[in-house]
């Protein structure tokens, strides 16, 4: 039977619809840990980066400078370990860079 009878046999619908949610919750699941991990492994100023561009969507230098008090060259180091790690991306050239999720 299918959902267009007088009788509508909701059950396999049903069955699809929550087998692929219960997938995507393990896939989250994964995600999330494998997030974990790597956050565990960071110092406290690149966490604080990674949480502002999370926030608001994208981080610059000289916000960081400005919400952290650290040096620029100190920052600078954190920001390209996260590009080269690949936890962030870079957008834009010289003053105008910022940085993304990635």
């Amino acid at each position: 039977m299918t959902i267009r009878t007088e009788t509508p046999d909701w059950q396999p619908w049903l069955l699809f619809f929550l087998r692929a949610l219960h997938q995507q919750m393990q896939r989250l699941e994964r995600k999330v840990e494998r997030e974990r991990i790597l956050l565990a492994a960071l110092p406290e100023l690149s966490l604080r980066i990674m949480d502002h561009a999370r926030a608001h969507g994208r981080v610059t230098l000289k916000e960081m400078t400005i919400l952290t008090g650290a040096s620029r060259n100190t920052l600078k180091e954190h920001f390209r370990r996260l590009v080269e790690s690949g936890q962030l991306a870079m957008q834009g050239k010289g003053r105008g860079v910022w940085y993304r999720l990635s």
